[in-house]
């Protein structure tokens, strides 16, 4: 089965999103796919908040000339804007535009907080929806006109230093996230035509999807001054002069959980990390005739004893065992408690890893420090196995050769890395070599130009 195919197949077997909302590009995350993206986003929200940054949200409407003030950054989204223009009936005065993104809306409350240069460093985020009119072909929870969850970072600081600082900070950020999450990824410094609108420059976060192509998952900008200059955010300095301040913002959107599910998915369905998994332990009891009271009351005695600890669920289905298993495989519950009567008898407990597909027994005794020490080890495999995966993927060439990178990434696709040199690194490479430039990036210590096929 092609990529594209079990991906679009797995978000409707494991119930996680549906795509058949009547706009095109929208969709509707059911109850266990926002399970997997609260418990996503709460990691981050967590390293955020344990770094200073301060949750905040902004309105949704955006004024015209709002958006339009930092020229750069509007001619970036200018073609992507949803616009609404009528209040009922009423034309409105002035057009609003639903949020493609909120550095301008943030920046216009910025210049109201910042006075001198102790109001800094403001380290401020906000989750949302943001709306962008995307005219290629959308894709679940990867390429979306309503992206239903954009995790944006904005700060503001008194010198260029710190900026840098907050730069490196994010990045930091980032790989905690991802490290946590087992998704491994490629940092480069994106070229000066693909850098974000309005911004000094980009660093971006891509992995490598099974179909070989790269996948952007993160980003982080130096805004440098221009968006404080347009904003007029001016702050009085320690001497008591003026200035503007320097800044930051860095994002993630919904593709993170697009990259869980692709990963560490396998041909059976997802294979999720138990720190995100809506259910972490499911019980199955093996019911036998004569013995149902006796397995029911075990599987209930075994949720009471790891509910406190875990996210367990009991399924006491009517159905077969064997189409039990096969539903919980496919959701990618990490690991799965069958109770049967000889089970009981012998005081064993079996445990079965989504992972490995392996199954164990274990005394019953051992099976709270069992299972803690099984789920940590089935993320770092997972882990492991993505890394793995990942560096497979990349391929370094000692010499630029056109004809022979377009080879590769028509049969093995992934990055191919070349050494880095300035006079060939332009939008002229691109159109040689038939892809993208992913920018400037550094491999085992050598400094490289990364090229993909990306989505």
């Amino acid at each position: 089965m092609e990529f594209s195919e079990w991906y679009s197949d797995i978000l409707e077997k494991a119930e996680i999103y549906d795509v058949r909302y009547p706009i095109k590009g929208c969709g509707v995350y059911l109850p266990y796919g926002f399970k997997i993206r609260r418990y996503t986003f709460e990691i981050i929200r967590n390293l955020l908040d344990e770094s200073g940054h301060d949750e905040a949200l902004f309105p949704m409407l955006i004024p015209e000339d709002l958006l339009a003030k930092e020229g750069e950054h509007i001619k970036g989204f200018e073609d992507e804007v949803y616009w609404v223009t009528h209040g009922g009936k009423t034309p409105l005065d002035v057009k609003l535009a639903l949020r493609p993104t909120s550095e301008t809306s943030i920046y216009y409350m910025m210049k109201l907080w910042v006075k001198v240069h102790t109001d800094l460093p403001i380290k401020i985020y906000q989750i949302v929806n943001t709306f962008r009119y995307e005219t290629k072909h959308t894709r679940p929870l990867i390429r979306l006109r309503e992206i239903m969850t954009f995790k944006e970072a904005h700060t503001a600081h008194s010198t260029k230093e710190e900026a840098e600082k907050q730069v490196k900070e994010a990045i930091s950020i980032y790989k905690k996230f991802f490290d946590t999450l087992g998704i491994p990824y490629l940092i480069s410094k994106r070229p000066e035509w693909d850098k974000f609108p309005g911004a000094e420059y980009t660093m971006a976060f891509d992995t490598i999807f099974p179909d070989g192509r790269t996948m952007q998952i993160a980003t982080v900008h130096n805004l440098g001054q221009n968006f404080s200059k347009t904003f007029e955010i001016i702050f009085e300095t320690p001497t008591g002069d003026k200035d503007y301040a320097y800044q930051t913002c860095y994002g993630i959107s919904d593709r993170v959980i697009a990259s869980i599910i692709a990963i560490h998915g396998d041909e059976k369905g997802l294979v999720l990390p138990p720190i995100v998994a809506p259910i972490q332990i499911v019980i199955v009891p093996l019911i036998f005739k004569g013995k149902e009271k006796e397995v029911n009351e075990k599987a209930k005695e075994l949720y009471e004893k790891l509910k406190g600890k875990f996210r367990v669920h009991i399924d006491d289905r009517d159905i077969r065992p064997g189409r039990k298993f096969n539903d919980w495989e496919i959701k990618g519950v990490p690991l799965r408690i069958e109770v049967g009567p000889k089970d009981i008898e012998n005081k064993k407990i079996t445990l079965f890893r989504r992972d490995t597909m392996e199954k164990f027994q274990v005394d019953e005794t051992q099976l709270e420090e069992v299972i803690e020490k099984t789920l940590n080890n089935i993320m770092e495999n997972i882990k492991n196995r993505a890394w793995e995966k990942f560096e497979n993927f990349i391929t370094v060439l000692e010499d630029i050769n056109p004809d022979e990178i377009k080879k590769i990434l028509s049969e093995k696709r992934g990055v191919i890395l070349i050494p880095f040199k300035e006079e060939i690194y332009n939008e002229e490479l691109e159109e040689k070599v038939e892809a993208t430039i992913l920018g400037e990036t550094e491999y085992k210590g050598n400094k490289y130009i990364a090229i993909a096929k990306t989505y």
